[in-house]
C-alpha cells in the first residue's frame, strides 16, 4: 500500500463523525422499529375500515395494536418513547372520531400535529434556536454548546430544521385538502403512503448537513475533565500541606 492509499487521520475522523451521526439519528428517530410503530396502527385502521366501514372496530383495533407495541417494549425493557407517542396519537384520533362520528377525524390530530411541528421547526430556525439542535444536542452530548461555541453545527442544525419544516409543510399541503375533499379510505391510504418517504428524506438531509458540520463538543467529557483536574488540584494541595506540616515538625524537633 502506498502512502496515497493509506487512510489519513482526517479521513478516519471524518468516517468516525459520520458513524456517530448515523447512530445518533438512528437512536433519536427510532430506526426501523420506530417507523413500524408509527405506521402500523394507522395502516390497521384504514385496512379494516376499507373492508367493512366499521369505525368502532377500526378504532379499537388501531388502539389495541398500539398498546400491544408498548407492552412488548416494556417486556423487553426497551425505550418506549416512540411506542408511547404512537399510543397517544392513536388515542387522540380515536377520541376525535368517536366524538364526531366521522372516521376521517381519526387522522385529524396527527395532521394538526404535523402542521404544528412544521411551524415549530421553521419558527425556531428563524429565531436562531433550531428545534433539531434542541432535540439532537443531548444525543450528541453537546447540549446547547452549538449555540455559542460551534457556529458550524448551529448552521447545520438550522438547515436541518428548515428541511424538516418545509417537508412537513408540503405534506400538510397535500393532506388537508384531502381531508375536506376525499373520503376516509382515500385520505387514509394517502396518509399511509406519506408516512415514511418524507420522514426518510428529512432524516437523510439532516445526516448530510451534520456529516459536513464540525464535530460536536462533548460537554459531558469537558465537565468530567474539569472534575478530575479539580480533584488533582485538591490532592496536590493536600500533599503540599502535608509536606509543609512535616517539614515544620522536623524543624521544631531539631
Amino acid at each position: 500500500m502506498t502512502s496515497l492509499d493509506k487512510p489519513t487521520t482526517e479521513d478516519t475522523s471524518a468516517d468516525d463523525a459520520r458513524a456517530v451521526t448515523e447512530a445518533a439519528l438512528f437512536e433519536a428517530f427510532g430506526g426501523v422499529r420506530g417507523m413500524v410503530e408509527t405506521v402500523l396502527p394507522g395502516l390497521l385502521f384504514v385496512s379494516i375500515y376499507t373492508v367493512n366501514k366499521d369505525l368502532h372496530m377500526s378504532a379499537i383495533a388501531a388502539l389495541a395494536v398500539a398498546l400491544v407495541m408498548v407492552v412488548v417494549r416494556l417486556a423487553m425493557k426497551d425505550t418506549v418513547k416512540h411506542a408511547f407517542s404512537g399510543v397517544f396519537g392513536v388515542a387522540f384520533g380515536v377520541v376525535f372520531a368517536m366524538m364526531t362520528g366521522n372516521a376521517k377525524d381519526f387522522y385529524l390530530p396527527g395532521m394538526l400535529y404535523t402542521l404544528g411541528l412544521a411551524l415549530a421547526y421553521i419558527v425556531t430556525a428563524v429565531a436562531g434556536v433550531p428545534l433539531i439542535g434542541l432535540m439532537l444536542g443531548p444525543v450528541f452530548k453537546e447540549n446547547l454548546s452549538w449555540r455559542t461555541r460551534n457556529p458550524g453545527r448551529k448552521k447545520a442544525y438550522t438547515k436541518a430544521s428548515w428541511a424538516w419544516g418545509l417537508i412537513l409543510l408540503a405534506k400538510s399541503a397535500i393532506l388537508f385538502p384531502l381531508y375536506w375533499w376525499a373520503d376516509t379510505t382515500q385520505l387514509g391510504w394517502v396518509l399511509i403512503a406519506l408516512k415514511i418517504p418524507p420522514f426518510l428524506l428529512a432524516v437523510y438531509l439532516t445526516w448530510v448537513f451534520l456529516a459536513k458540520a464540525p464535530p460536536p463538543i462533548d460537554v459531558f467529557a469537558e465537565m468530567e475533565a474539569e472534575e478530575r483536574a479539580e480533584e488533582e488540584r485538591k490532592a496536590a494541595a493536600a500533599r503540599e500541606n502535608d509536606e509543609t506540616t512535616t517539614a515544620g515538625r522536623h524543624r521544631r524537633e531539631s
